[in-house]
C-alpha cells in the first residue's frame, strides 16, 4: 500500500468544478512535485491532501488512515512565510516545536529550534524578528520551522515563488540537503509553476491541467543522481525530455479547452431563435 493515496478526488465550489477524478499515490520518502499554471487548482489539491480543506468527493489516506484533518506528523511551508511578526525567529520555530513535542522542556524546545535555524544558516539571527529579516531569511525560518517538528510528510506550497532567483536557488539546495539528511525519510509533496525547480528536486513530477475540472497527468520519473545542479540540468538530455513531456500535457490541455470554446461559440452562432 502506498504511503499517501488519493482516490477519485473532486472539488467543487458551487457550480464551479476545480478538480475532477484525480488519482495519485506516493511512497514513503519520495519527493513528488505537481506542476501547472497559476489558478489550475494546485493549491486546492495540496490543501485537500494535507487535510486543510475537505474534498467534495473521493478519499485521501496517509499511512492507511483516512485524512480528515491536518496531521500532527505533517508540516507545511507556504509561499508567504506565515511568521508571527511580534516573535523572534527562534520563538516562531519554538512554538511549532512545542506543539509537536509537548513533553519537551523549554530548554529542549529552544535547543531543537536553534539546531534547525543553524541548519539553514540563521544561527546569528535567532533573536531577530521577521521585519528585521530579508524575504529569503524569512523563508529560511519557515523551512527550519517545518523541519524542526521532524515531520513524516512535508507539504510545500510554492515555497520559493516570491523570492529572487539567487535566493531561490540557494534555498532549493538547502531543502534538498535537509530532506536527504533527515534522520528518517521525509515524504515531500511540492506544488510549483516552475518545471526546472521540480526537475531539480523531485523523484517524480505530475502536471495538473488548468481547470475547470482539472486532472493530473501520468507521473514522469526523474532518474537523475542527486544532488543536482540547475545549470547542468539545462543541457541534460533526460531533463529536456521531461520538460517536453510535461509541456505536451499542459499544451494539449490548453488546446483542448480552446477547441471546446471554439466549438461552443460555433454552436451558439448557428442557433436559430424559436418563433414566438
Amino acid at each position: 500500500m502506498a504511503f499517501l493515496e488519493v482516490t477519485d478526488l473532486a472539488k467543487s465550489y458551487g457550480a464551479r468544478d476545480v478538480l475532477s477524478g484525480v488519482n495519485f499515490t506516493m511512497e514513503e520518502g519520495e519527493f513528488v512535485s505537481i506542476v501547472g499554471a497559476s489558478a489550475s487548482g494546485k493549491t486546492t489539491f495540496l490543501k485537500i491532501v494535507s487535510g486543510l480543506v475537505p474534498a467534495t468527493r473521493g478519499q485521501v489516506t496517509m499511512g492507511g488512515a483516512a485524512v480528515t484533518d491536518f496531521s500532527p506528523q505533517a508540516a507545511i511551508v507556504f509561499q508567504n512565510y506565515s511568521l508571527l511578526p511580534w516573535l523572534s525567529a527562534l520563538e516562531n520555530v519554538r512554538l511549532a516545536v512545542e506543539a509537536a513535542f509537548p513533553q519537551y522542556s523549554r530548554t529542549q524546545q529552544n535547543e531543537q529550534s536553534e539546531k534547525y535555524l543553524k541548519m539553514v544558516g540563521l544561527g546569528g539571527a535567532i533573536s531577530k524578528k521577521p521585519s528585521q529579516l530579508s524575504g529569503g531569511m524569512r523563508q529560511r525560518v519557515a523551512i527550519a520551522r517545518a523541519f524542526a517538528v521532524e515531520p513524516r510528510v512535508m507539504f510545500l506550497d510554492e515555497p520559493f515563488g516570491a523570492l529572487d532567483a539567487l535566493t531561490r536557488a540557494t534555498l532549493q539546495q538547502e531543502l534538498a540537503r535537509m530532506c536527504s539528511q533527515a534522520a528518517r525519510p521525509v515524504t515531500a509533496l511540492m506544488i510549483t509553476n516552475n518545471v526546472d525547480e521540480a526537475i531539480l528536486l523531485s523523484d517524480r513530477i505530475l502536471a495538473l491541467g488548468r481547470g475547470p475540472a482539472a486532472s493530473l497527468s501520468p507521473a514522469v520519473p526523474v532518474n537523475l543522481a542527486k544532488p543536482r545542479a540547475a545549470d547542468l540540468l539545462m543541457h541534460d538530455d533526460q531533463a529536456i525530455r521531461i520538460r517536453n513531456r510535461l509541456a505536451e500535457f499542459l499544451t494539449a490541455g490548453a488546446e483542448s479547452r480552446k477547441s471546446l470554446s471554439r466549438a461552443a461559440a460555433s454552436a451558439l452562432s448557428k442557433t436559430v431563435p424559436l418563433e414566438a
